[in-house]
């Protein structure tokens, strides 16, 4: 974490409801084991999440997820986070932030999913359903969201540009083929760019960020990167979510064309390129080194 992240505890964050929302006052509030890097979540009551940007530059998150959620929800055929306040900077905390309604379930990590096909279908799915959707006025790449959706040449500080994945790539000297990967890396950059009209992006499908329940997928949650622009983006999915024998399907499902999937294996690459402590982490490096090998095989055949 970086040493700008905020820190919040329970006693704030109540007080931060009492004086806010003091309908909710009594509810216990309790922190959410897997919170994620960018925001802090709690439990507020046993029907309520709040969600809190850590870092000054996640803010926009908040105007994001609180306006267009509600109007996407009713288009998508999974669930999806539905905000029920928006909370002001106060406490000491200095960040907008949100309540939303809890959505049971479990991170959809493989071991929660009975099927992977079906997943793959379900996700497909989610996927059409978003793209479809009217884009007017919705949000470009940008600082807040991470310019997710950009193209690859892109110089803005995105996942995918050049400075970071050289950087991650670098990481790999020793322990994985640089050169495979950096192949993967190029032929994403070699591919034409998305030359259709911008379409929404999830931005960050992996499975934290999916929920599933009884063995599928039940909603798409964290929305905090949403954006217009290259669909490419949201091909994360296939690589940090679904198992190789689920994305020939999942491929076929979305049509997606050589140029999108070679940029999508690129954006790929930023849900399995290890950091320093995943490589010091034996069970990390085994899924990153299974990983790797999965989408430098994926260019080769």
């Amino acid at each position: 974490m970086s040493s700008d992240a905020v820190v919040v505890d329970v006693p704030q964050v109540r007080r931060l409801i009492a004086a806010q929302f003091p309908q909710w006052a009594d509810l216990p509030v309790t922190p959410v084991a897997t919170s994620g890097v960018d925001n802090i979540s709690f439990r507020l009551g046993e029907g309520m999440l709040i969600r809190m940007p850590r870092f000054a530059r996640w803010t926009g998150q908040v105007t994001r997820e609180q306006r267009w959620l509600p109007l996407l929800a009713p288009l998508l055929p999974l669930a999806v986070p539905e905000p029920l306040g928006r909370g002001r900077p106060g406490e000491g905390y200095p960040f907008p932030w949100s309540v939303y309604r809890w959505i049971e379930g479990t991170n959809a990590d493989l071991s929660a999913i009975d099927d992977p096909g079906q997943a793959a279908i379900d996700l497909a799915d989610f996927l059409l359903a978003l793209r479809d959707i009217d884009t007017s006025g919705g949000p470009p790449p940008e600082w807040s969201n991470g310019f997710r959706g950009v193209a690859l040449h892109d110089h803005r500080d995105s996942a995918v540009v050049a400075s970071r994945l050289r950087d991650r790539i670098a990481v790999l000297d020793g322990f994985f083929d640089v050169e495979a990967v950096t192949a993967v890396w190029q032929a994403g950059l070699d591919a034409p760019a998305w030359a259709g009209p911008p379409v929404w992006v999830h931005g960050d499908l992996v499975g934290g960020n999916m929920v599933a329940r009884a063995g599928r997928l039940a909603a798409v949650i964290d929305f905090g990167t949403l954006a217009v622009g290259d669909p490419a983006c949201d091909l994360i999915a296939a690589w940090g979510f679904l198992p190789a024998g689920a994305r020939a399907e999942f491929r076929k499902l979305l049509a997606v064309d050589d140029a999108t999937w070679a940029r999508g294996r690129v954006w790929g690459l930023t849900s399995l390129l290890p950091s320093m402590a995943d490589l010091a982490d034996p069970v990390r490096a085994a899924r990153a080194r299974q990983g790797l090998t999965e989408i430098v095989a994926d260019l080769r055949d």
